[in-house]
Protein backbone atom coordinates (compact mmCIF):
# COMPACT_ATOMS: atom_id res chain seq x y z
CA UNK A 1 0.00 0.00 0.00
CA UNK A 2 2.81 2.42 0.79
CA UNK A 3 4.48 1.80 -2.55
CA UNK A 4 1.14 2.27 -4.31
CA UNK A 5 0.69 5.57 -2.46
CA UNK A 6 4.16 6.69 -3.52
CA UNK A 7 3.49 5.80 -7.14
CA UNK A 8 0.17 7.67 -7.14
CA UNK A 9 1.87 10.68 -5.56
CA UNK A 10 4.56 10.71 -8.25
CA UNK A 11 1.96 10.37 -10.98
CA UNK A 12 -0.17 13.21 -9.60
CA UNK A 13 2.88 15.40 -9.10
CA UNK A 14 3.89 14.81 -12.71
CA UNK A 15 0.41 15.60 -14.06
CA UNK A 16 -0.10 18.80 -12.09
CA UNK A 17 3.46 20.04 -12.65
CA UNK A 18 3.13 19.48 -16.39
CA UNK A 19 -0.13 21.41 -16.34
CA UNK A 20 1.55 24.31 -14.57
CA UNK A 21 4.56 24.29 -16.89
CA UNK A 22 3.21 23.55 -20.38
CA UNK A 23 -0.60 23.52 -20.05
CA UNK A 24 -0.97 19.80 -20.72
CA UNK A 25 -3.36 17.88 -19.89
CA UNK A 26 -5.88 20.33 -18.37
CA UNK A 27 -4.99 23.51 -20.31
CA UNK A 28 -4.30 25.19 -16.96
CA UNK A 29 -8.01 25.39 -16.15
CA UNK A 30 -7.31 26.66 -12.66
CA UNK A 31 -4.01 27.80 -11.19
CA UNK A 32 -5.33 27.17 -7.69
CA UNK A 33 -6.26 23.59 -8.63
CA UNK A 34 -2.76 22.96 -9.96
CA UNK A 35 -1.08 24.35 -6.86
CA UNK A 36 -3.44 22.39 -4.61
CA UNK A 37 -2.75 19.24 -6.59
CA UNK A 38 1.01 19.67 -6.27
CA UNK A 39 0.77 20.31 -2.53
CA UNK A 40 -1.54 17.31 -2.07
CA UNK A 41 0.75 15.05 -4.10
CA UNK A 42 3.74 16.14 -2.02
CA UNK A 43 1.76 15.46 1.17
CA UNK A 44 0.70 12.01 0.00
CA UNK A 45 4.27 11.23 -0.99
CA UNK A 46 5.63 12.35 2.37
CA UNK A 47 3.07 10.35 4.34
CA UNK A 48 3.63 7.24 2.21
CA UNK A 49 7.40 7.54 2.49
CA UNK A 50 7.41 7.96 6.27
CA UNK A 51 5.03 5.04 6.72
CA UNK A 52 7.14 2.85 4.43
CA UNK A 53 10.27 3.81 6.36
CA UNK A 54 8.63 2.99 9.71
CA UNK A 55 7.61 -0.48 8.51
CA UNK A 56 11.12 -1.45 7.44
Amino acid sequence: MCIFGLSVAVLLLLVFTLDLAIKIPFSRASLLMDIGGVVSALGLGAISFTTLREQS
